[in-house]
């Protein structure tokens, strides 16, 4: 084996673990978002997260990796790749997928598609226990789509963003903006659930588990080092192992969240909130996605800590106007999205932009306001883009089929009206030989189990 093919297969191998890393983020938001909610839709959020892992692996292989990287296109649109064969996939460096030079085809669409997974798994949090089975089908199929419009424009050498510099390492804007850009479009045309909000103020419903939470934001921290170190997509990208950089201002920027969200939290609203502290570990490593590989480490500990105190003042602010987000994706994924991707325009380091050969110096390090101007530019677009789509869909659907919860299955929870079944049954029917049995008398069979809808059966559910 030669000295170049050593290099490929230490590359696919990176490449092909760092995917994985991603792949099981989706573990994280699963664990993260069944905390944050209540009990009686455990059993949906479940299913949910394999449903939409499902949806974008096949729809992403049969047209999303062309549209997002093909060969062909123009400045919008890939032009190739399209249901890639089986050369095309174990090709380095070649059509239809040439530029990624240093791993086949079949590693980029491992990983970039596990991208395009977490985007669509950031849509959910904010629609999250009053949004029926179906839209997470039909809907991940079009935002799969518009995703990866967008992450063409952005990190395609074709797409018209990349020409004009835009700075966006890992997806603070490619995946975390767009994911809630498309979750404000379906909070707003579900509106809240029923009891957010009385006579227009908002009322806590907090969720179940958050221990829950706690695994389900560690388990997304660790994966974040596939998320940002990864999208190198080589070892030797921007320099030999210069990966391990991407991965220590990753780590900084994290640590930094959690103490801008614990100050934020105990200074707002005078104690040192656990959501708080967890979203603003996710809100940093959001917001340090863009900015990974472009800035120095103490940068990256104030673009965390900045990011830890929006998402604490972006939650309040989107329950003040009225906006259900039952996790604060909005403001960990939505707004700390934005700010990375703006702190770009100040900080970036003028070495690293000529090393990663995109864009130019931040306009703390004399690069003038270019890149700023850039970044606000493409903040601008997707913006526009990705919301109008996704609430035109969005729209479509509830006008059509509708998208809510009947109010009465909202309030028995979406388990079983969905499913047939519970994420925790014991709380909802007897179980032989389990808690409950003798509070709710004699144990219903299997078959009554799936049936189970109405009160007078399944005992008072908890909320």
């Amino acid at each position: 084996m030669t000295t170049k093919e050593l290099a490929f297969a230490a590359s696919t191998l990176w490449v092909v673990l760092a995917a994985i890393l991603v792949l099981f983020m989706q573990a994280g938001f699963a664990f993260l978002e069944a905390g944050l909610t209540r009990m009686k839709n455990v059993g949906h959020i479940a299913a949910k997260n394999v449903l939409i892992l499902g949806i974008v692996s096949i729809v992403y292989y049969l047209v999303g990796f062309g549209i997002a990287f093909g060969d062909g296109g123009n400045g919008l649109i890939g032009g190739s790749g399209f249901v890639p064969s089986v050369e095309e996939l174990v090709a380095i460096g070649a059509e239809p997928f040439s530029w990624f030079s240093a791993i086949p085809g079949a590693a980029a669409y491992l990983f970039e598609v596990a991208f395009a997974a977490v985007s669509l798994a950031i849509v959910w949090g904010a629609m999250a226990e009053r949004t029926r089975l179906w839209v997470y089908l039909v809907f991940g199929i079009a935002f799969t789509l518009i995703y990866s419009f967008v992450s063409h424009w952005i990190w395609s050498p074709d797409g018209w963003l990349f020409a004009k510099g835009m700075q966006d390492f890992a997806g603070s804007t490619v995946v975390h903006y767009q994911g809630a850009l498309a979750g404000l479009a379906g909070a707003l045309l579900l509106g809240p659930r029923i009891g957010k909000f009385v006579d227009g103020k908002p009322q806590p419903i907090p969720g179940h588990n958050m221990a829950y939470t706690t695994l389900g934001v560690l388990i997304l921290w660790f994966g974040w080092f596939g998320f940002n170190p990864g999208s190198t997509l080589s070892v030797d990208f921007g320099g030999v192992g210069f990966f391990a950089y991407v991965a220590l201002n990753t780590n900084l920027a994290a640590a930094a969240g959690v103490l801008g969200a614990v100050t934020a939290s105990w200074l707002v609203i005078k104690k040192p909130d656990l959501s708080m502290m967890l979203n603003g570990a996710i809100a940093a490593l959001v917001a340090i996605t863009a900015a990974c590989a472009f800035v120095a480490p103490w940068a990256a500990i104030v673009i965390g800590f900045v990011a830890g105190v929006i998402v604490v003042l972006g939650s309040l602010l989107v329950e003040r106007v009225g906006i259900d987000d039952p996790v604060g994706a909005l403001a960990a994924h939505g707004m700390a999205g934005v700010w990375g991707t703006i702190s770009l325009g100040f900080l970036t380091v003028p070495s690293l932009a000529e090393s990663l050969a995109t864009g130019k110096a931040g306009l703390f390090y004399g690069g003038g306001l270019n890149q700023l101007g850039v970044q606000l530019l493409g903040l601008a677009a997707v913006g526009a883009f990705t919301f109008t789509a996704s609430f035109l869909v969005l729209w479509v659907m509830k006008v059509t089929v509708g998208i809510r919860a009947e109010p009465e299955v909202e309030t028995m929870g979406l388990d079983v009206s969905e499913h047939g079944m519970w994420g925790y049954p014991e709380f909802y029917i007897p179980v032989p030989g389990g808690y409950g049995t003798e509070s709710h008398g004699a144990a219903v069979s299997p078959g009554l189990r799936h049936q189970a809808t109405t009160p007078a059966l399944v005992g008072q559910a908890p909320a």
